[in-house]
């Protein structure tokens, strides 16, 4: 059999391009459509007979791979609610689907009242699913003993293990790692055409009609991925290293089992566990876990137990994922002994992203009396501080931090941002216009650190504290704040994805900007929205901050004389969460980093540039970014940085720290040596001079592409957000961009890259003409604004 064609061609590539027009607000596309990032998902046919070998497959999965949650489709033709409840209290992700066996009616000997038969049947039903990317399949009579990684790794064709007693040209039946060519009308139809001929073993059905299809035609798997029970008759060992334990025959653990297989059977009832032993096994397990599952699991094992650290353990899990107020309110249910200093700086955290700081600060003193948490619940004690305007209080609960461990970077930047400081020399209030933003401090993301400048830029040449008043974003936002706003001639706020629910957790708004509705509402000048972005990652949620969100949207939409957004996609997002009456007041306003040229006064295009490629990999919140496709995402940026290094100099550029771990990583996987740039070092125009002078720019971070676009330098982003994607779009210009789990990501970007040094002047020249569109809008939006203001 030939391999079907590939229907999941991701973004960057002909048969899935990005929507060009920037009419086009994409913000109703699926953020995996964007990034082109991978759905994978488990899949099972469960009856009730066979449901207690399924619960405890589901129990072996999570506790020989705690960090692994996919969807789970259950695929079923009836099923008691009781039995529907028990399968949902052991997996978070379940999507229950009935299948229908009209279809197979015309095929099915007339024995489907056989289980082996319907599920042999039935399990064909996963080629008909359409919304995932990669399925594996898995038989209710396995149960999972090993690491599942590879699996999920797999990107190409259809795996399979070979048959062990029957030749290795067939597969055997119940574990299938199914990519998207497979799960398509055409292979289904080979398929059904099998089925319908009976040219198959009628003994075999499911691997029977997939072998004659297939022909031996798939990607042979190591056994230890379908270990057949039958190799371990005499009750021999199971082999160390075996991944799934395969309960092929008629006689199931569950039923009495078989004679001359104890040790194996003894593998499965290691996994028959009442649920309060399940949730307990796996909480009690000393390894990284998954958000979903530590949730799903340790929630009740807390209520029912009252445990302390296993609520640590669970609400520190909420915090990463943005859940702030569940942290809080898992935490604040159980009785935390005095002593006990982690519980106490974890629900302090919580505390105070919600906005309760007064309780933050209770059970964060308690937590500096331990040495080991010390430091760190003096970080937050200074951050709490510092929210409130307090830089002294804040510089003293640093430098009590640092006492603790001078090493902490924290305190020390905390510490930098509190002390010594000059208050500007600000010109008359009346003259100057309020700037909220997010003002990045020494060797922070050096996009963050050139946008608040690029925003006032728009409004005239004069940037600094005469004619603006900064206003910090994650400072609270107070009635003094407000007298000050109040007494200029209006509020700017932007520009960068201010509309992210954990970069600066409050909950005031539930954004970046700590405002209070109340407060917000009082503003008496014209407030301007400039140029903000939404910025939720693909699989990032608002979880319960959710309302809070919404509601000082709205808000700050009814109040705001002119609301812009930096890309159409966030413009659709914010609409969908807007009632249609405020549609009207969502208008575009690009990001001014990406008219650079046309802002900064006495701009000069350099007349050579260096002979160089810069590369930009972001590692902030990398699972949302890579999902298992992070070796993959190294090994293609290996052999593309390697093809272009013969076209030019190849160069990491560092917006932060942690951008910095390509170089280490290619390095240590590849050999692959790349000069650090650390642009988080650099100020704005040492910023714009390294874009502006350097041939091409490769990019993942969304002003990696903006700022060098900006600049007049061509780019290549790396599509891991949907903001990528969306700024692509607006330009018209989607072959710019190439997702990070691109099957061919190496070669595509060899490819790319190599095309626009071949004719740089016209790939220049591109670039400005694309950059003379948004031009147009911000120039538009600037008359608007001039009349806003009264001049």
């Amino acid at each position: 059999m030939t391999a079907p064609t590939p229907a999941n061609a991701l973004p960057g590539s002909p048969a899935n391009a990005l929507p060009g027009s920037p009419a086009n607000a994409l913000g109703g596309t699926p953020a995996n459509a964007l990034t082109g990032k991978r759905r994978v998902a488990f899949a099972s046919f469960v009856d009730e007979n066979y449901l207690p070998g399924f619960l405890t497959l589901l129990r072996s999965l999570a506790l020989s791979n705690p960090q692994v949650c996919e969807d789970f489709l259950v695929l079923h033709d009836g099923l008691r609610p009781a039995s529907v409840a028990k399968i949902r209290a052991l997996h978070p992700r379940v999507d229950f689907r009935r299948v229908d066996a009209d279809h197979y009616d015309t095929y099915a000997k007339g024995d489907q009242d056989n289980y082996l038969v319907r599920k042999a049947y039935f399990i064909l039903d996963v080629f008909r699913v359409r919304d995932y990317d990669t399925v594996i399949t898995l038989d209710t009579d396995m149960v999972v003993l090993d690491d599942l990684g590879e699996l999920l790794q797999l990107r190409d064709g259809l795996a399979a293990v070979p048959q062990f007693f029957y030749g290795q040209h067939k597969l055997n039946s119940g574990l299938l790692v199914i990519q998207r060519e497979y799960l398509s009308d055409a292979f289904c139809a080979e398929l059904d055409e099998v089925g319908r001929a009976g040219t198959y073993e009628l003994d075999k059905h499911d691997q029977g009609i997939l072998n004659a299809v297939l022909d031996g035609d798939f990607l042979h798997l190591d056994a230890r991925y379908n270990f057949v029970k039958r190799r371990l008759s005499g009750d021999l060992p199971v082999p160390e290293g075996t991944a799934i334990l395969h309960f092929t025959g008629r006689h199931k653990p569950w039923q009495g089992g078989e004679a001359g297989y104890g040790e194996a059977e003894a593998r499965w009832h290691a996994y028959e566990l009442s649920d309060a032993d399940f949730h307990a096994a796996y909480l009690a397990a000393n390894t990284p876990k998954h958000h979903d599952l530590l949730v799903h699991y340790g929630t009740p094992h807390v209520l029912r137990t009252g445990d302390v650290e296993s609520a640590r353990r669970v609400a520190a899990a909420h915090i990463g994922a943005g859940e702030y107020q569940e942290a809080a309110d898992l935490l604040g249910r159980v009785r935390i002994p005095v002593d006990e200093a982690w519980p106490h700086e974890v629900l302090g955290h919580a505390l105070m992203s919600v906005s309760r700081y007064e309780e933050a600060r209770a059970q964060l003193l308690l937590a500096t009396a331990a040495p080991n948490r010390a430091a760190t619940a003096f970080g937050r004690l200074a951050q709490i501080a510092w929210i409130h305007g307090d830089d002294e209080g804040a510089a003293g609960y640093a430098r009590q931090g640092l006492g603790v461990d001078p090493t902490h970077r924290a305190n020390r930047l905390m510490h930098l941002r509190t002390t010594g400081l000059v208050p500007p020399a600000e010109g008359p209030a009346s003259g100057q216009l309020a700037h909220v933003a997010f003002y990045m401090e020494h060797q922070g993301n050096a996009g963050d650190k050139l946008l608040p400048e690029s925003v006032r830029l728009a409004f005239g040449q004069d940037t600094g504290p005469g004619r603006w008043h900064s206003v910090h974003a994650h400072r609270l936002f107070d009635e003094a704040a407000l007298e000050r706003v109040n007494d200029r001639r209006g509020l700017v706020i932007g520009g960068g994805g201010l509309f992210i629910p954990d970069t600066a957790p409050n909950g005031n708004s539930g954004w970046q900007w700590n405002v209070p509705d109340g407060l917000l509402e009082r503003i008496d000048v014209p407030v301007m929205v400039y140029a903000v972005g939404f910025n939720a990652f693909d699989g990032q949620a608002y979880g319960h901050g959710r309302d809070r969100f919404l509601s000082s949207l709205r808000t700050l939409v009814e109040r705001s004389a002119f609301f812009g957004l930096r890309n159409h996609g966030s413009i659709g997002k914010v609409r969908d969460l807007l009632p249609p009456e405020l549609h009207h007041k969502v208008r575009f306003q690009p990001c001014p980093t990406t008219v650079t040229r046309q802002l900064v006064d006495g701009w000069q295009d350099p007349a050579t540039r260096e002979d160089t490629i810069l590369v930009n990999a972001a590692y902030d919140r990398a699972g949302l970014r890579f999902g298992h496709d992070y070796g993959h995402f190294l090994g293609e940026m290996a052999t593309a940085v390697t093809a272009l290094g013969k076209l030019a100099e190849v160069k990491c550029v560092a917006h932060s720290l942690d951008d910095e771990r390509i170089a280490f990583d290619l390095r240590r996987e590849y050999g692959i040596s790349l000069p650090v740039i650390p642009m988080y070092d650099f100020d704005n125009d040492a910023i714009r001079d390294t874009y502006a002078r350097t041939k091409l720019v490769i990019g993942m971070r969304g002003h990696a592409g903006m700022i060098p676009f900006g600049c007049g330098t061509p780019v290549v982003s790396l599509i891991s957000h949907p903001k990528m994607a969306y700024f692509l779009a607006d330009i018209e210009r989607p072959e710019w961009g190439i997702s990070v789990h691109d099957r061919h990501l190496g070669a595509r970007l060899t490819e790319r890259a190599a095309g626009l040094l071949a004719d740089h002047a016209a790939a220049v020249a591109d670039v400005h003409g694309r950059q003379q569109e948004l031009w147009k809008v911000t120039e538009a939006n600037a008359a608007d604004l001039r009349v806003i203001l009264g001049r």
